[in-house]
């Protein structure tokens, strides 16, 4: 999820935003593209993750994996939550800041 965020990082600063009008409206438009589709792989992944986690756990229960590769596994899917929660949390703290200001 970190070389997503590079990656979009990357694309803000060569993207070409200081060019001209229509250059910047395109660049713009193409960043939230790249943004939106993120997120999308950032959901995508956390939700992999915990399927993946659940999926150990059963397993384990049947003796099949050691406890060792369920414990790395819950331990990577609560790190994908807590990423994705303090990402939602940031959207919504930034959409109150933008709903308060005066037009």
């Amino acid at each position: 999820m970190i070389a997503g965020i590079g990656a979009l990082n990357g694309q803000i600063t060569g993207g070409g935003l200081t060019e001209n009008v229509a250059g910047a409206a395109g660049a713009a438009s193409g960043v939230g593209a790249s943004f939106a589709s993120m997120l999308e792989q950032a959901a995508t992944n956390t939700v992999g993750a915990l399927q993946n986690a659940e999926q150990m756990s059963v397993k384990a229960l049947s003796g099949d994996v050691q406890t060792r590769e369920v414990v790395d596994a819950v331990m990577s899917a609560e790190q994908s939550l807590q990423a994705a929660i303090a990402i939602r949390d940031k959207i919504v703290t930034a959409y109150l800041e933008v709903s308060r200001m005066a037009i």
